[in-house]
């Protein structure tokens, strides 16, 4: 036979003879002595968000409600396309000629036209500006507790989130020796 097939056979006649509840572990709850709990903590770095903010003085350009002439803009562009008909040679090249040259026309007048704009005035302001700037420091925690106990006259150790006081509950598990 097979050592699987033993172990199977073997564990099968003991669940026969043994009563169900004493093959299970059983599991209880009980108290023991606190003999002592320290607290334990930890150095963590904390980053704290701080607000910058100081004034700056901007200059700021004024305009007036007025509007420009779109003459110059219209003007070159015709312009542009009567040189650009001119320059081809048959009716092709004459269109092609003409559409290029108000294309073109038409961006030097506008180019003209943002030259000539100027500010009526210009004024100084103050703003404030700000940023935010975080500040290191160190800082120790308590992350828990470190706590000896005494359950049936030996000694226990464990870390726990709170100090449990004068006794900590334990549990018990009981499972037979076989």
């Amino acid at each position: 036979m097979c050592r699987n097939t033993v172990v199977a056979v073997f564990m099968m006649s003991l669940a026969a003879v043994l009563p169900a509840k004493v093959l299970h572990a059983e599991t209880s709850y009980d108290t023991a002595k606190v003999l002592s709990a320290n607290p334990v903590y930890e150095t963590v770095e904390i980053s704290t968000p701080q607000e910058q903010c100081w004034e700056e003085e901007v200059a700021v350009d004024r305009y007036s409600n007025r509007k420009g002439s779109g003459t110059p803009v219209l003007i070159s562009t015709v312009i542009g396309g009567a040189i650009g008909n001119a320059v081809g040679h048959n009716k092709t090249n004459k269109r092609v000629g003409a559409v290029l040259g108000a294309m073109l026309g038409h961006s030097i007048g506008r180019d003209i036209m943002r030259q000539n704009e100027r500010p009526d005035y210009r004024e100084y302001e103050t703003v404030q500006r700000c940023k935010t700037v975080y500040q290191q420091h160190e800082e120790e925690r308590l992350v828990g507790y470190a706590v000896t106990y005494l359950y049936n006259g030996a000694e226990y150790s464990v870390r726990t989130d709170s100090d449990p006081g004068e006794e900590i509950q334990v549990r018990v598990n009981v499972q037979p020796v076989l």
